[in-house]
């Protein structure tokens, strides 16, 4: 079968079967023209907890997936790629955390979206890269154990002075190969580009940048900017998205070897095998986790409006 004779396949299974299909920005643009929802991990979870569907494929990495069902418990939720983890999201254990909050008692702890179901039973509040500076300001504490991404979280520090941050050695290790080099090298051949960076990455590089957000940020930053050069310092699928979204606009990829392993693990016959139902792996969490993990999501919400 060809790319396209699989996509037709895909979207005509996916209405007979009830099928409502999530794709993070971090996929193949070939998985992206099937979804349903494209966008970052949080958005595509409130997404799906709004669509009729009452199954759901996550076309991304398993936190992503555990989020959609601590949403939307009720409904049947499918990891495309059974195997595609986060290994920033498995970095930091509970028994681990147990131990900070024992350090840290006075501190709230703000759990980075990236981070597994049962991490986040044990955390006050969670936020995306988006919702961070916002939330964290809303919090009625002073001290901040920031977990896992310690970049992130030193992103959000700047922007706060007036709170204190306590951090884990923590963070995405496809951002943290990004270096001040590779901006000099990048800024050497495209010097009239703009430097658009993801704040998962090294401090030194983020202060480099002309705009520094979330995954969505920085599209819509590309997007709406008069400029027609930009250099993208984020997974590099980032890149190919914009050239198909502004064929008038030029885009470079910061670091060559940002990619994410995990998130290409799906592929659009995984897809396919998932809306015939015979692939991908269903999500299964046990009430008192999905509770749990559900508390710090409503707080998120909560202290975002």
């Amino acid at each position: 079968m060809t790319v396209r004779q699989i996509q037709d396949e895909i979207i005509k299974l996916k209405k007979e079967n009830d099928v409502c299909i999530l794709a993070h920005l971090y996929q193949n643009h070939d998985i992206l023209e099937v979804a349903d929802y494209i966008g970052d991990s949080f958005g595509l979870s409130q997404q799906a907890a709004n669509a009729p569907q009452k199954t759901v494929i996550m076309c991304g990495v398993r936190f992503m997936a555990e989020t959609v069902k601590i949403l939307s418990p009720e409904k049947k939720v499918l990891l495309s790629a059974p195997n595609a983890g986060c290994p920033m999201a498995e970095q930091l254990s509970v028994e681990e955390l147990k131990e900070l909050k024992k350090q840290y008692p006075d501190h709230a702890v703000v759990a980075y979206i990236n981070t597994t179901a049962d991490l986040k039973t044990e955390c006050d509040v969670c936020v995306t890269s988006a919702s961070a500076e916002k939330i964290v300001k809303n919090i009625n504490s002073d001290k901040i154990l920031f977990i896992p991404d310690c970049n992130l979280g030193e992103y959000i520090a700047n922007q706060i002075p007036e709170k204190s941050f306590t951090f884990i050695n923590g963070g995405c290790p496809i951002h943290l190969q990004i270096k001040v080099s590779d901006v000099e090298k990048a800024k050497a051949l495209h010097p009239d580009a703009k430097l658009l960076v993801h704040p998962e990455c090294h401090p030194s590089v983020t202060a480099l940048s002309d705009y520094a957000g979330s995954t969505t940020g920085i599209m819509a930053y590309a997007k709406k900017s008069d400029a027609k050069e930009f250099i993208i310092g984020t997974e590099n699928s980032i890149v190919e998205h914009l050239q198909y979204e502004c064929p008038d606009k030029k885009f470079y990829p910061l670091f060559s070897g940002c990619i994410c392993n995990d998130m290409k693990l799906t592929t659009l016959p995984e897809v396919l095998n998932c809306v015939k139902g015979i692939g991908g792996c269903e999500i299964e969490l046990d009430e008192k986790t999905m509770i749990g993990a559900k508390k710090c999501i409503d707080e998120m919400l909560r202290l975002g409006e």
